[in-house]
């Protein structure tokens, strides 16, 4: 059985949507565009917010098909990491601006209030049940809470340095160093 993917030829669409050839563009979206909302609304965990991302990522594609280079890779990589980049920079403006808590909420400015991410539960068994991570595990927890807590925010939930020292309610620099230290200190006991 062949893959129905390898009979689309990625690095033609995109040559023909330069060419502005709308027709390339549709094909393209009919495509794809199913399966980057899938990815999309795993990195956002939101239908709307997931369709537009996917919608600018088209515009984008669009826009900027002229710069694709084959030398550097595939298109439909080119494709996805313009979706992820969409994706993150969505879910980065979702986390400063969180939805606000619905009427009857204790409205009492809480840290409760605010929308957290829940990890995805079968990535956390997978991750939980690996023997690879059994010593990860460990590691994490020798580490001091705060510089735990900036790893996994940092390296797990993707936030900038910047967006944990305002999440956190500490300087830049402190969390640069914490961050610092505890990759250190990991990399000290994993070896």
């Amino acid at each position: 059985m062949t893959d129905s993917r390898s009979a689309f030829d990625y690095e033609a669409a995109i040559a023909a949507c330069s060419a502005r050839e709308s027709q390339a563009m549709r094909a393209l979206y009919d495509r794809e565009a199913g399966r980057m909302l899938g990815v999309a609304l795993r990195i956002v965990r939101d239908p709307g917010i997931a369709e537009d991302v996917v919608h600018e990522t088209f515009v984008n594609i669009w826009r900027y098909a002229a710069t694709f280079d084959e030398a550097r890779g595939s298109a439909r990589t080119w494709i996805y990491s313009i979706l992820r980049n969409e994706a993150i920079g969505a879910a980065r403006r979702q986390s400063r601006h969180p939805t606000p808590a619905p009427h009857g909420s204790s409205g009492n400015g809480s840290d409760e209030d605010e929308i957290e991410r829940i990890p995805d539960p079968a990535a956390t068994r997978r991750l939980e049940t690996s023997p690879e991570m059994g010593r990860l595990h460990t590691c994490l927890e020798a580490l001091e809470s705060e510089r735990r807590d900036c790893v996994l925010l940092s390296y797990v939930e993707g936030y900038s340095h910047g967006e944990i020292a305002e999440r956190l309610g500490v300087p830049l620099g402190t969390v640069k160093s914490w961050i610092k230290r505890a990759l250190l200190a990991l990399r000290d006991c994993m070896s």
